[in-house]
């Protein structure tokens, strides 16, 4: 996810996504999840506002290339979305970061997405 020259995350044509670039595009379910459930509800609706908009763009941008041939950038936004589809319910349904009536369930996943 880190680029360590400090430069852009996402391809430039998601420049306007960048500042949520460093939070929420990350690799793995169990670390979207994590950043989901410490995450504010004011947060996480920020993060879906700017986002959900653009997730078709994203989309037809990222079905133009191989899945396995993304670059660093490009799998970045891959990762954005999925987080966008983490927070999801979340915003739209429960309004709040956990399930509801969930108390301190925790589901772990053994097979994810690639990449």
């Amino acid at each position: 996810m880190s680029d360590p020259s400090g430069g852009p995350l996402l391809p430039a044509e998601f420049a306007d996504l960048e500042p949520f670039a460093r939070r929420w595009c990350l690799a793995t379910e169990p670390a979207r999840y994590a950043e989901r459930l410490n995450s504010t509800m004011a947060d996480m609706e920020a993060f879906y506002d700017a986002a959900f908009g653009r997730v078709r763009d994203a989309m037809a941008y990222l079905d133009r290339f191989p899945l396995q041939e993304l670059s660093a950038t490009q799998e970045n936004l891959l990762h954005l979305v999925y987080s966008l589809i983490m927070v999801s319910l979340p915003v739209e349904v429960w309004h709040q970061p956990r399930v509801i009536d969930s108390g301190t369930a925790y589901f772990d996943r053994y097979l994810e997405p690639a990449p």
